[in-house]
């Protein structure tokens, strides 16, 4: 079975950091890419970053562009994300996805709360 776990949310200030973490369990994950998505209350999901299977490859939405940094660790079957800089606007529940066989696979997502 295809699983991703989500750790690291928070509550930070603003100019804060945090670093989120996805366990990967059931597939080969060193063969397949990795993504970050974001949805806030009353707003459609979005894509944060991308990685491909090797972590050769990086891309960002415009607005995370220098602030986060997605990586892997494929001994320890895991994908990060890196949060600098946070405004309230990062306030969002965080998802770490990836595509097997045709079928997107999600985790249970873990809260992102940027506040004073």
């Amino acid at each position: 079975q295809v699983q991703l776990v989500e750790s690291g949310g928070g509550l930070v200030q603003p100019g804060g950091s945090l670093r989120l973490s996805c366990a990967a369990f059931g597939f080969t994950f060193s063969g397949y890419a990795m993504r970050w998505y974001r949805q806030a209350p009353g707003k459609e999901r979005e894509l944060v970053a991308f990685i491909s299977s090797s972590g050769g490859s990086t891309n960002y939405a415009d607005s995370m562009k220098g602030r986060f940094t997605i990586s892997r660790d494929n001994t320890k079957n895991t994908v990060y994300l890196q949060m600098s800089s946070l405004k309230p606007e990062d306030t969002a529940v965080y998802y770490c996805h990836t595509i097997v066989r045709l079928h997107n696979y999600w985790g249970q997502g873990t809260q992102v709360t940027v506040s004073s």
